[in-house]
């Protein structure tokens, strides 16, 4: 695999619903280039296909990534290799009860009428992205059935191993990897010492996730 020297990256490798935006927000106040979203969502088929070359290849164009495929298992270990001055944020909730709280009501909003969890026929209709790619998503990262599409014992483990799997493979490097609560204001302190750059403010900025989300539909 080539080794990529130049321009260090930033992967913020958070789950989804854990305030990915909110670090998007931050990086680009420091001045960090950010990867074009929907096109590295679009690379959910190569992740899926373990086409970790493709996903490499995309991160040269830019400084700074979040959200899929980054927040997905597998990626961050080939991510790590083929930039070794890369470095990583890992965003958590304060409780997984939270996560998955958290995401139900974000994607009821979003692809239900705001009262109940989608199901997996709202999920294959929504033509977030492009028709099906929820539904794609819900399979390939959860593995789901469809008649329980949000399984909250099946999320809620995916959620805790995968943070738990990130923690693992950096833990003889602190130096590479930071883990942030965007709750707390005191991690915004602590990202900007992780990253060597100084404080804009005191506190993560606020973000309305959900309007954000629909404006890049």
């Amino acid at each position: 695999m080539r080794l990529f020297k130049k321009s260090p990256k930033i992967f913020c490798i958070g789950h989804n619903k854990t305030g990915t935006t909110t670090i998007e927000t931050v990086l680009k106040q420091m001045g960090y280039t950010k990867g074009n979203q929907v096109k590295g969502e679009l690379l959910l088929k190569s992740w899926h296909q373990r086409d970790f070359k493709t996903i490499i290849a995309f991160c040269k164009k830019a400084q700074a990534f979040q959200d899929i495929p980054f927040s997905l298992p597998y990626t961050y270990q080939h991510l790590d290799l083929a930039f070794p001055n890369a470095k990583f944020i890992l965003t958590e909730r304060d409780s997984t009860e939270q996560w998955y709280e958290s995401l139900t009501r974000f994607h009821s909003k979003l692809w239900a009428d705001g009262k109940r969890i989608p199901t997996a026929t709202d999920l294959k209709n929504t033509p977030y992205r492009e028709q099906g790619f929820a539904y794609s998503f819900a399979k390939n990262v959860y593995g789901t059935p469809d008649d329980n599409i949000y399984d909250e014992n099946v999320l809620k483990a995916f959620y805790e191993q995968y943070n738990a799997t990130v923690k693992n493979y950096f833990k003889s490097r602190p130096e590479k990897l930071v883990v942030i609560n965007v709750s707390n204001a005191k991690d915004y302190g602590k990202l900007c010492t992780f990253l060597n750059q100084p404080p804009i403010g005191d506190d993560f900025p606020w973000m309305n996730k959900t309007l954000d989300v629909k404006r890049k539909q």
